[in-house]
């Protein structure tokens, strides 16, 4: 699979630019956790950093924000040298972590005004900016609650308004939809839309593919390295041959059938099987051979677009990684 890298034609649409990594590295000892990363993200852009745990997201993460240096290469955010200027970015970024620093006895409120603080924000400005925070993340009604006894969904909205108390024009949040409920996330998201309409960029690391569905453009990460890079629809085009939609009521026996007979990538989404094959027609036929000789019973197979998961996982088992 090929990998698509930086992409103008974003830039050109948003605007300037308003993160670019070149030849990014940081080395633990002998390992590289990340390898030689180089992207662009233009202004009020939304960008997803996809990869499973231990890909380096966080260790990206930091390294933008100024918390890590880098072993090498050159980060600028917002037109900040981040590795030699890392205080100056303060007012320009706001970054969430996985483990946002809430303080679990002080209020919703109190908090804020905490991170208020922390940025200098003015006191003249300080209550309409937190009224306007906590009226389009839904907090309004639970402002005076502590944030101990706030749900995961609603500490996650706390945390986001935290980051976002000094008015950035980046914000950089770490996978901040993890461990949260299904109608959270969808809150969650919402919001960032609302943040995009006011030209705010963001960089969000996920490990959900869904998320990065709804980017503008997206990374696929892996140990380290980053394998591709560009639009959805851009990246869904890298898989080269055709992706087979199998439905049958046992999946299970048919995806381990389908592996046993080597007939293409194999992925099981419950009740279907996603299956990668060269070509169309000796695919299709080579998957009724292999399913019929197994005795398994199937309605039906159809040609998709692959998603975003197919993508992935083609990637990571080409070796690519």
């Amino acid at each position: 699979m090929a990998a698509l890298q930086e992409n103008g034609g974003t830039s050109a649409r948003l605007g300037g630019e308003a993160i670019r990594a070149e030849h990014l590295t940081k080395r633990f000892g002998a390992v590289a956790a990340v390898d030689q990363l180089s992207l662009s993200v233009a202004e009020g852009e939304l960008f997803g950093l996809v990869g499973p745990d231990g890909a380096g997201k966080t260790t990206i993460m930091r390294m933008l924000s100024g918390i890590l240096s880098p072993t090498s290469g050159m980060v600028f955010v917002s037109g900040v040298d981040v590795a030699n200027e890392p205080d100056r970015l303060k007012d320009q970024a706001g970054y969430m972590s996985q483990r946002f620093g809430l303080y679990q006895d002080l209020t919703v409120t109190e908090n804020i005004e905490f991170y208020a603080d922390l940025y200098g924000v003015a006191r003249n400005s300080l209550a309409q900016e937190m009224a306007r925070l906590l009226d389009f993340s839904g907090l309004s009604p639970f402002k005076r609650r502590r944030a101990g006894n706030l749900s995961g969904g609603m500490k996650q909205k706390l945390g986001l308004c935290c980051a976002l108390i000094h008015t950035p024009k980046v914000l950089l949040l770490d996978e901040p939809t993890n461990g949260v409920d299904p109608v959270s996330r969808r809150d969650f998201w919402r919001i960032l839309g609302h943040l995009l309409s006011e030209k705010v960029t963001i960089f969000v690391s996920t490990a959900y593919l869904d998320e990065a569905e709804r980017c503008d453009r997206v990374g696929f990460l892996h140990k380290g390295k980053l394998l591709a890079c560009g639009t959805p629809g851009e990246v869904k085009k890298l898989v080269e041959g055709a992706m087979l939609e199998i439905r049958c009521a046992d999946a299970r026996r048919a995806a381990a059938a389908l592996k046993e007979a080597s007939v293409g990538r194999v992925a099981l989404y419950g009740d279907r099987v996603h299956l990668l094959v060269p070509s169309l027609d000796t695919g299709l036929a080579a998957a009724e051979a292999a399913l019929s000789k197994a005795g398994i019973a199937w309605s039906g197979a159809r040609q998709i677009e692959p998603s975003l998961e197919d993508v992935f996982t083609s990637s990571l088992e080409e070796g690519t990684a």
